[in-house]
């Protein structure tokens, strides 16, 4: 029995589809005016495994992922480029697509866009202006931007816990003489010089953030689906704003389920660029295989914090490589479909709110069982190996041949070079040349290379 916990409730609840067996899940993408950071990695990271699990376990999951291709920031940065919006949005997008690729997250059933999601927006923010929920301030400059009034939604405040008088008291809220009310929000943004913009009935413009996902994941998912997820970030105000404008305008409910992973901090401070503790997952990746990185996220419980540091990047390094030689040398028996030991206590584990750190010990333990199983029986090392990797891949992990993976995607020439000094170290030892084999050794050492001799063989990874 999956259980899950819903940040609306503020409590873990047992999963039910609307549709039994069928499973409509939301997820906001990313804005794409810049490179995948590791925020972005984490979200991508944690809602696949989502998804894979639910699959895993026989559910129809369509899974929808937005792009952001319009924004105050896209226009800012491609003005800052000097060129054109789509040149800046197209680029960084296919840039997201090699990152997701590297990180092992699959594709979603749907990615759309807002610029493609233009008449289900306007058609939106049309249905709010009809019903009252909505109006067309009008400024000095004749703007005329369409505004959402806050004060026309009972339930303002549900997902985030607050109240519309602490915000108005409290709250820092940017201040336009416009707005009936400070806490309004801009659905529609009139046109300006030099902006891309649509035409709409209240004149040129584009759409607010806000109900750019309100309208995507209606369009594509309908009214009233399984569940909303994100960053705690978009908690307040962009889901609180979403479910605002989504049960306005179609007076159904919206969510059943909202889930929201962790902050990445970095050594203990919230990730940011105005701190300067900034990384893209491409600046990790010079560094770290993607499936490291994966691991390094599935590591942390999705709604704890994730904190980063080179050590424990290095220590999922060490984790993958103690499992990849588990499964070294050993071919795998991918037929097993009954497991009564491993697969019910890593399934527990995952329908325990998705716990991955406890359903990673479930594979190291498997690790522990082929390694002591190698010699002495064959085949039951090779069910083993099965049963690792099916439930790895249910995690993105264990996907790559283990030769590869240990040998750090050597080239063939620099293979064939490792290969022959291991060679002339062999050749040493037979001539009892101890020296000789000594100082190769050590010259491989020097070159990153691991050595581990067994039954007369060596056989090598990367460090």
């Amino acid at each position: 029995m999956l259980q899950i916990y819903n940040s609306l409730t503020r409590k873990k609840e047992e999963f039910k589809p609307i549709e039994p067996g069928k499973v409509r899940m939301y997820v906001c993408g990313m804005t794409v005016y810049d490179l995948c950071h590791l925020g972005h990695a984490r979200v991508l990271v944690v809602f696949d495994t989502v998804v894979r699990y639910m699959r895993f376990t026989g559910l129809d999951v369509t899974y929808i992922r937005n792009i952001t291709d319009v924004d105050d920031k896209i226009i800012a940065r491609a003005n800052e480029n000097g060129e054109g919006i789509d040149t800046l949005t197209e680029r960084y997008i296919q840039a997201m697509h090699e990152d997701t690729a590297e990180l092992g997250v699959l594709p979603p059933s749907d990615e759309p866009r807002a610029t493609t999601s233009m008449k289900e927006i306007i058609d939106m923010v049309q249905a709010l202006v009809d019903k009252g929920h909505a109006y067309q301030a009008q400024s000095k400059d004749g703007h005329g931007d369409v505004y959402y009034d806050v004060s026309t939604f009972e339930n303002y405040g549900q997902l985030s816990g607050k109240q519309l008088d602490d915000l108005r008291a409290g709250e820092r809220v940017a201040v336009d003489e416009n707005k009936d009310d400070p806490l309004d929000f801009v659905l529609w943004k009139s046109a300006k010089p030099d902006e891309p913009s649509w035409d709409s009935p209240w004149g040129p413009g584009r759409p607010g953030w806000h109900i750019e996902c309100s309208a995507m994941s209606t369009c594509c998912l309908g009214n009233h689906f399984d569940i909303h997820g994100g960053g705690q970030d978009l908690q307040f105000p962009h889901h609180e704003n979403e479910i605002a404008q989504s049960e306005a305008a179609t007076d159904e409910k919206f969510v059943n389920l909202w889930m929201h992973n962790g902050f990445v901090r970095i050594n203990d401070e919230k990730m940011s660029k105005s701190l300067g503790n900034f990384f893209t997952v491409r600046e990790i990746l010079k560094h770290y295989a993607g499936e490291e990185v994966r691991y390094f996220v599935l590591a942390s419980h999705y709604r704890s914090p994730l904190n980063y540091s080179d050590q424990l990047l290095d220590n999922a390094r060490a984790a993958l490589t103690r499992l990849y030689n588990s499964l070294r040398g050993i071919e795998a028996d991918t037929s097993v479909a009954v497991d009564d030991e491993y697969t019910p206590r890593f399934s527990k584990a995952m329908d325990d709110d998705f716990n991955t750190p406890e359903a990673i010990a479930v594979l190291f333990d498997l690790a522990n069982h082929i390694n002591r199983a190698r010699d002495e029986d064959p085949a039951e090392a090779a069910r083993l190996a099965g049963i690792l990797k099916q439930l790895a891949n249910v995690l993105g992990l264990l996907e790559a041949d283990p030769e590869v993976y240990l040998k750090g995607g050597a080239s063939d020439d620099e293979n064939a070079e490792i290969e022959a000094l291991i060679q002339q170290r062999l050749d040493a030892r037979a001539s009892k040349n101890w020296e000789e084999a000594d100082r190769i050794r050590d010259e491989l050492h020097a070159m990153g290379i691991e050595l581990e001799d067994k039954g007369g063989e060596t056989i090598w990874r990367r460090k």
